[in-house]
């Protein structure tokens, strides 16, 4: 049994949480931290309600700060941190992961505030750090990233000698009802979408304008819905860690409003991160928007439909061809009553905690900075199917250079 330190009180967060509390004999202690706490009690006190007892401890803390991150970590000793905070964090994180000497994970690469853009380089930097001090980072615990390099890494294992191609597929066609919203931080997914799409082929990244690929893809238990080309970032860890493969592209669903609202947004300059003067104040366009749009942890009530999310993966097996699609189907609405959450935060939050009990049951450990492709994929994806995301493995015959655009 293990005491663990969840930072971050937001749709994710609340998700780690319930989901952690429902494992006694692996989360012995659960103490959840946010810069407001607030939002910890209210998770606590609604995990009190559903379990019985009140297990989880909160606590404030300044994720940006790593003397009062070092403090808390001293003060409640426990083995692991679960970062489900802000991208813009991880690396405070995990510096006071170092100074106390106790493990790490994450969900997501850092970014850094000033500059769009996400990679793992800054994490990666960390290596001989961590190994030094004899602890494990484990980076991207979530769904895209995590649960997409497992599927991955799983059919590497299993069905294929060479992975020539990988396609990550992400589909939410989940409907809150509002004109606008994000099902994550909207700083956060603001910038992503916005940003050039990029994808991996013969060793190269090959840079495409915003949104500007796309193919109409059949989701199963969706139906068909338009996705486009983005970069995201387990393309960059795959690359690194699955030998050989040739090429490598990620596909997300957007609405028809989620596009025209965001077209405007850019026309009139509001998904800027450059601060501007307002009113003799220094205000940054992006924050003011996501202030004035919906906090993604409200939208669990209200959010009906579906996600899903996986990979389409070919190569070939004993020198035939083999192509399989891995992917998982989760209900918004079933997800809010097991968690008081929407989907996204599910499957982002679910993997998480998975990935945490992978590390104190010491079924993934080594000491270092490691992606979840690197570790042996078949407990991961077994607790997969236990916990909340069962998963199908299929035969896959689909071209999707060969689908239509419309």
């Amino acid at each position: 049994m293990s005491r663990v330190l969840i930072i971050g009180a937001g749709g994710v967060g609340r998700v780690v949480t319930h989901k952690c509390a429902q494992l006694p004999d692996v989360f012995s202690d659960i103490w959840l931290a946010s810069r407001t706490v607030s939002k910890c009690e209210q998770i606590a006190s609604e995990i009190a309600s559903k379990v019985s007892d009140n297990r989880i401890k909160t606590a404030q803390v300044d994720a940006d700060n790593v003397p009062e991150l070092v403090a808390l970590i001293r003060k409640i000793k426990p083995k692991m941190i679960i970062n489900v905070a802000l991208p813009y964090q991880d690396l405070t994180i995990m510096d006071a992961c170092l100074e106390s000497g106790i493990h790490y994970l994450d969900t997501a690469n850092y970014e850094p505030l000033d500059e769009a853009k996400f990679e793992y380089s800054w994490q990666w930097a960390y290596q001989e750090r961590f190994k030094a001090a004899g602890i494990t980072a484990l980076l991207g615990s979530g769904f895209d990233p995590g649960v997409t390099n497992v599927f991955t890494a799983y059919a590497l294992k299993h069905h294929f000698d060479q992975i020539d191609t990988i396609d990550i597929l992400d589909c939410n066609a989940g409907d809150h009802g509002y004109a606008f919203a994000t099902n994550f931080n909207p700083e956060i997914n603001i910038r992503e979408v916005t940003a050039n799409g990029r994808y991996f082929e013969n060793g190269q990244w090959i840079e495409t304008q915003p949104m500007a690929v796309s193919r109409l893809f059949d989701f199963p238990q969706i139906g068909p819905r338009k996705m486009f080309l983005l970069y995201h970032e387990e393309m960059e860890s795959l690359a690194r860690h699955i030998p050989g493969v040739k090429r490598m592209r990620f596909w997300m669903t957007f609405s028809e409003s989620y596009l025209k609202h965001l077209e405007v947004f850019q026309n009139i300059g509001l998904d800027s991160i450059e601060p501007i003067e307002f009113q003799g104040q220094q205000i940054v366009p992006l924050q003011f928007l996501k202030a004035l749009l919906p906090d993604p942890a409200t939208l669990g009530p209200r959010t009906k439909g579906k996600t899903n999310i996986g990979c389409i993966i070919k190569g070939t097996k004993d020198n035939k061809p083999v192509s399989r699609y891995i992917y998982n189907v989760s209900d918004h609405e079933v997800c809010f009553k097991e968690t008081n959450a929407q989907g996204v935060s599910y499957t982002t939050g679910v993997p998480a905690m998975i990935g945490a009990k992978m590390m104190l049951e010491e079924k993934w450990s080594g000491a270092g900075v490691w992606n979840m492709e690197q570790f042996d994929p078949d407990p991961f994806m077994a607790d997969l199917k236990q916990y909340g995301l069962p998963w199908n493995d299929v035969e896959c015959d689909i071209d999707i250079d060969g689908l239509p655009t419309e």
